[in-house]
């Protein structure tokens, strides 16, 4: 029993697919993927959720899959936020030491908590705070001023904000389900942590994550986050692009970019071409590798010029000694490694989740598409706030209804269930959330 439970539960709801993944943290401390399913997403644009039923559909289909192909029955589940609403900003606090002139963790504690209070537009929210470095009396540059003596105390904080509205879609489309939602997690920072190094991290890198609507970009240096941005143009845009280019249906592009696609028009020949069956009545048409990708490097360049845009907003450009890791569904794209190299003038390499899962996980778990999947476990495994799935040691077979029956307020039932999640245990004891209150706007409208 002790493989089979302490499992974690994450779901990635993007513009093309939705994905849930369940894992667990092995001896050796590095994540086991334990399954992943994905389904196509309709209800999603741009990162954002636009049509509540559609999306809870795609949510039930795929934990239902989930469930039924592993064996195992979802509680809470960590879910992922990105979309173009997401913004971030840098602040900076300060407070005076009472104490022996001792920093203490409360004074830390309490400088953070103070991020809270900043004044935001309105329907903002304030989804992360991370912690940048400390200044003690004009001492800058201080990562950890626990037990220094001082007299002031400064914290510079890097701060992600996002709408109401969207979190709280979010957050009913989970409900709606029948499961809790246990904690938003940033997209690039979920990416990142499954991708980067600390080496890189700390050199300097910028993660490039292309999915299907947004593209997540995150900046690092000196080994903390130094910004964050999420641009509205994804993978999506470029098959559009080549639909109407190449005047074929949208799943015809699709497929012409995937299997034929290039970021790169000059590295393709002129005589290799792929011949597209018409519609019924028309004839089929023969397009150009070459033409293929000179449609499909103009928007690229753009996407990677908004990039550039946003690495220049981190005045940090001379500094990325580690330069770029491109991941998600986007970067599987043949030669846009050398387009970003070639547009940025900084290396790049490409970013797959398999520096932290261990050889027993499942074996799509390591390609680019699923980063932000694997980056939610690991970064929930880091502070999971308790169990949020379990081996279904005894299903019921005549259940049909996907739909979870409401609590009964029998003590009978409450005191079994209360035994089975004693039984499955808790790897990672009970620990407080850490950032409290993001949900407390119910049904805010779009």
């Amino acid at each position: 029993m002790s493989n089979q439970s302490n499992l974690i539960a994450a779901i990635d709801i993007g513009t093309t697919k939705i994905v849930a993944v369940v894992g667990q943290k092995d001896d050796s401390g590095r994540l086991n993927v334990v399954g992943i399913e994905k389904v196509p997403s309709t209800g999603v644009k741009r990162g954002v959720v636009l049509n509540i039923e559609e999306t809870v559909n795609a949510i039930k289909d795929v934990v239902f899959n989930l469930e039924s192909k592993y064996g195992i029955k979802l509680y809470d589940v960590y879910v992922g936020i990105a979309g173009q609403h997401i913004k971030s900003l840098q602040n900076r606090g300060y407070r005076y030491i009472e104490t022996n002139l001792e920093i203490t963790q409360f004074d830390v504690d309490h400088l953070f908590k103070d991020n809270y209070k900043i004044p935001l537009e309105a329907g903002e929210n304030i989804l992360h705070v991370f912690p940048q470095d400390y200044v003690v009396d004009n001492e800058a540059g201080v990562k950890n001023p626990i037990g220094m003596s001082g007299r002031r105390l400064e914290g510079n904080y890097h701060i992600v904000l996002g709408r109401i509205a969207s979190v709280n879609n979010i957050e009913k489309c989970i409900n709606r389900v029948g499961l809790k939602l246990n904690q938003l997690i940033l997209e690039p920072m979920a990416s990142a942590r499954a991708v980067l190094t600390e080496e890189e991290k700390e050199a300097g890198v910028v993660l490039v994550d292309i999915g299907g609507g947004t593209t997540d970009v995150a900046v690092f240096y000196d080994g903390v986050i130094q910004h964050t941005a999420v641009i509205p143009l994804g993978g999506n845009v470029v098959t559009s692009d080549v639909k109407e280019g190449c005047s074929v249906l949208y799943k015809q592009a699709e497929s012409l970019k995937k299997q034929f696609g290039s970021a790169l028009g000059d590295l393709e020949r002129e005589d290799m071409v792929v011949t597209i069956p018409g519609i019924e009545g028309w004839e089929s048409k023969e397009i150009s590798f070459k033409s293929l990708a000179y449609i499909i490097q103009a928007r690229m360049e753009e996407i990677v010029d908004y990039v550039i845009y946003q690495i220049e907003a981190s005045k940090l450009y001379d500094k990325l000694g580690a330069g770029i890791v491109v991941t998600g569904g986007g970067a599987l794209l043949k030669h846009l490694p050398q387009l970003v190299k070639y547009r940025t003038g900084l290396e790049v390499r490409l970013g797959l989740p398999n520096k932290y899962i261990n050889s027993n996980s499942v074996e799509e778990a390591d390609k680019s598409m699923y980063a932000t999947s694997i980056g939610l476990l690991l970064t929930a495994m880091e502070s999971p706030v308790k169990q949020v799935v379990e081996q279904e040691l005894f299903p019921d077979e005549f259940e049909e209804d996907f739909e979870r029956p409401k609590k009964s307020p029998s003590v009978k039932k409450e005191k079994k269930r209360k035994e089975r999640t004693e039984m499955t245990g808790d790897l990672f004891g009970n620990l407080k959330k850490t950032f409290a209150g993001i949900f407390d706007e119910k049904d805010v409208e779009m």
